[in-house]
């Protein structure tokens, strides 16, 4: 599921549904919207059309007053309250910053000073949260971009409900797969004209994490700070957010469909892998970086070899490349072995255990041509990876010190392989 909502003028509405909390709950879907500015919405067409279908009750504005009068505000109507709830104090202007200006230090500077000054405002929006959450009415809040008033008022929440950091910061950084149409936006708005600060539109993990960790320091957790500061009972604030947002884990997720991909899933592909990507970056992992491969990257594979998509449901769960040589990791082999590539789950919201199943379909798949082996390659760096290929049956046959895939520096990766049959 790609947690981006589709929309015509809005860039960045994501539900935050889906993600595990550390009791092995998860949030419940389409109860908990933030959004880019809601203004450039109109009252007619498919956009409002669309908002409507998601049954919000309550909006949350966490813009100033003169932005909201300058950009405009969600149309009124009757099926939700509106609250403009200005959370930052003092403004400033991120496209005028000096490229010099580190996004990570700056911002998380910024978003303590807006948790010191906002404390009334962000108060008031957990109470309304609180209490659309109890009569299980969506709420949305919204911001001018979707990621810095509102990615900390979302990272509020999620540490309420038992999210744990590492999501926390996941969750921030998809605004990243909004960036290029944020920027976009801007340029229009300003005669085409490029914003002096080249981390305009940008969201790096570093700057939540700095946030989170400067506010712990502070304060000694997201509870004491919503207790000492906003003069909350974070107990209280949280078991009723926790009782109304979470539900189980489901039991019996359905079973997983496949079908070989068409150059039309290219889009999909380079979505899932960046989002994939960011998510390793949120947890410190410097494997993939979003952007790495484009539309016709999957394309060629198509061509050259096989592409899988995996579905729950009508859902995307996950995909894999099938390879039938790699020379640039393997050397020249004779065709005795399928290559796996790119095994990617949709993080949160596919089954458990969705790549231990997509593994075993791409194994499948190869041991139907008549080929005995799988072969597979991890950075030789990334441990955890290795292990988990051994749990599913790999030995390792060698090391490439200098695998190249044409895009960047050579790296070390560690083979591996599996017989399928004698």
């Amino acid at each position: 599921m790609d947690r981006h909502i589709p929309f015509d003028a809005l860039r960045n509405v994501r539900d935050l549904g889906g993600y595990a909390t550390g009791d092995g709950r998860r949030v419940r879907p389409r109860l908990l919207f933030r959004s880019d500015g809601l203004g450039k919405l109109g009252r007619d067409g498919a956009d409002w059309d669309r908002f409507l279908a998601l049954g919000v009750g309550t909006v949350i504005d966490l813009r100033h007053g003169w932005e909201a009068e300058r950009q405009g505000r969600v149309p009124e109507h009757p099926s939700f309250t509106y609250h403009n709830l200005s959370i930052e104090h003092r403004p400033y202007d991120q496209p005028a910053l000096g490229p010099e200006v580190e996004p990570g230090p700056y911002l998380a500077e910024r978003y303590m000073e807006v948790a010191e000054d906002g404390t009334k405002e962000i108060r008031r929006a957990l109470e309304l949260i609180r209490d659309a959450a109890a009569s299980h009415t969506p709420l949305v809040f919204h911001c001018a971009s979707g990621k810095d008033r509102t990615g900390q008022l979302a990272a509020l929440v999620l540490a309420l409900l038992g999210v744990p950091e590492p999501t926390i910061v996941e969750d921030f950084s998809l605004t990243e797969l909004a960036s290029p149409a944020l920027l976009a936006d801007w340029q229009a708005r300003n005669g085409g004209r490029t914003p002096n600060w080249p981390g305009y539109g940008r969201a790096p993990a570093a700057v939540m994490r700095l946030f989170l960790a400067a506010l712990t320091e502070k304060y000694g957790s997201v509870g004491s700070y919503v207790r000492d500061a906003l003069e909350l009972d974070p107990e209280a604030l949280a078991d009723t957010l926790r009782t109304h947002l979470l539900e189980p884990a489901p039991t019996a997720p359905p079973a997983l469909t496949y079908r070989k991909a068409v150059p039309a899933d290219a889009p999909a592909l380079v979505r899932l892998r960046d989002t994939l990507a960011l998510g390793q970056l949120a947890r410190g992992i410097d494997q993939w970086k979003p952007g790495e491969k484009d539309e016709e990257h999957f394309r060629t594979r198509m061509r050259e070899g096989e592409v899988w998509l995996a579905y729950a449901g009508e859902h995307l769960a996950g995909a894999w490349e099938l390879w039938w040589d790699d020379p640039a990791a393997w050397g020249p082999r004779p065709c005795d072995a399928g290559y796996i590539h790119r095994l990617m789950a949709v993080p949160h919201t596919a089954p458990p255990r969705t790549g231990r199943a997509l593994l075993a379909e791409a194994e499948s798949r190869i041991a139907a041509t008549g080929r005995p082996y799988a072969r597979l390659d991890c950075l030789a760096t990334n441990p955890r990876l290795r292990a988990y290929y051994e749990s599913a049956g790999y030995t390792t046959a060698g090391e490439q010190p200098t695998k190249s895939d044409g895009t960047g520096s050579p790296y070390a990766v560690t083979l591996m392989e599996k017989r399928l049959r004698d």
